[in-house]
């Protein structure tokens, strides 16, 4: 049972990888996440309902229509009296309807101001957007390298298996010569023993990367597609300095909230400023007992509050705080971002290295390998240093492949902080 681990890891990187039929590139799988993602589809509300904020400030400036109509039962109809006599001037029972246009004619620019505010609401909105579709981006891009270096850790970890197997075998026949220790031999199965463990590691990985990419991109948990691997090592030249943050969406909305705090400033200042209107009425109400049952007016006048308390003012200071807390906002997320883009610069730089590194410790640690295993088999060296030359192979093939996962990220982190993922 034991000797089958091996083709079943084998098979399992079949199932997971070449052997399907369907293939997934990241590109695939960034449109499927852009389609399906209900973070994103919350956030696309959120434009929509600023964007119809427009709409409401706008309103404003077109005339406002109302109707009202309706039936009046009283127990008694008004009336006056003469001395003793006295004189209904209504009816008991009558219906009434009014009919008004109500049209603003000089505001002193609190339309205008309250629709630049939601304008620009909107568009930090749609800013807000981009910045949460550059972080579902980042996860699917984790995700996807996940997988993929997971894939090769699972074929790491088999071919140790066979080395390890291998090099029990070995030890095995040298043992029923007569050549080594018990001890050798217990050394021999406990590595495979621990071999295999690293198999099912990475397997569990593997199959937990893909739930996590499903559930990114929206497809049935149990989905499984080849991954393409088009991995191209990031260019590092002409990427020092300040970072250019001009397309990062949460910098773009904070700057927009900020120009709309500045229109909130200016309407509160001139929120007692009186408002000239005119107004068109027609106001019926049925009653015998008067000639004229319809009334229909024209009106210019202007409205306006004489006193309020402190309100006036403490929208002012309001509007002005709530300024002033959105630009330190503003400050502080250049700052985070920068800080951002440096440690992202500075991961991609030493993942690069690592990778340099390691490219040529691979190939002194099979060499390695080969010379222990000829120096055991030669009764020179011991089953500890082939078992450590072994352990240190796949140390630097894992290393390898998490340094190639690490520089995908970092790639993927320096384009996030500049909001170009």
């Amino acid at each position: 049972m034991r000797n089958l681990l091996v083709p079943l890891a084998l098979l399992f990187l079949a199932l997971t990888g070449v052997a399907q039929a369907e293939t997934l590139t990241l590109r695939e799988a960034l449109d499927h996440a852009t389609t399906t993602s209900r973070g994103l589809k919350s956030a696309s509300r959120e434009v929509e309902i600023a964007r119809e904020q427009v709409n409401v400030a706008r309103s404003t400036r077109l005339p406002r229509i109302d109707l009202q109509g309706g039936y009046v039962a009283q127990a008694k109809a008004q009336a006056f009296k003469f001395g003793n006599q006295s004189q209904e001037t209504q009816d008991p029972r009558y219906p009434f309807f009014n009919f008004s246009v109500y049209q603003t004619l000089y505001d002193f620019g609190r339309t205008s101001d309250n629709e630049g505010m939601a304008r620009l609401r909107g568009e930090a909105a749609q800013y807000s957007y981009s910045g949460n579709q550059q972080d579902l981006f980042l996860q699917v891009v984790q995700a996807y390298y996940g997988i993929l270096t997971a894939q090769k850790l699972v074929q790491a970890a088999a071919d140790e298996v066979v080395q390890m197997e291998s090099h029990r075998t070995t030890v095995q026949a040298l043992f029923d010569e007569g050549v080594v220790t018990r001890n050798d031999l217990l050394q021999a199965e406990v590595r495979v023993a621990s071999s295999r463990q690293n198999v099912l590691s990475a397997q569990n990985e593997v199959e937990n990367g893909w739930l996590l990419l499903n559930y990114l991109t929206g497809a049935r948990p149990e989905f499984r597609a080849e991954l393409k691997d088009e991995t191209q090592r990031p260019q590092l030249q002409g990427q020092d300095g300040a970072p250019d943050l001009s397309q990062r969406g949460e910098i773009s909305a904070l700057k927009a909230i900020v120009g709309a705090d500045e229109f909130a400033i200016k309407e509160a200042k001139i929120s007692h400023y009186p408002e000239f209107f005119a107004k068109f009425g027609v106001d019926y109400l049925s009653n015998s007992k008067v000639r004229e049952q319809s009334i229909t007016a024209l009106t210019v006048g202007f409205k306006v509050n004489l006193f309020d308390g402190p309100a006036s003012a403490a929208r002012v200071r309001q509007a002005v705080q709530t300024r002033s807390r959105d630009e330190e906002r503003l400050r502080d997320l250049e700052e985070r971002t920068r800080l951002e883009y440096s440690m992202a610069m500075n991961d991609l730089k030493v993942a690069d290295a690592r990778i340099r590194v390691a490219e040529k410790a691979i190939t002194q640690g099979v060499e390695n390998l080969r010379i222990t295993k000829d120096r055991y088999q030669e009764h020179v060296g011991t089953a500890t240093e082939v078992v450590d030359a072994q352990t240190l192979l796949t140390k630097t093939r894992t290393d390898y492949y998490r340094s190639m996962f690490d520089l995908q990220v970092a790639a993927a982190r320096v384009k996030r902080a500049t909001g170009e993922l």
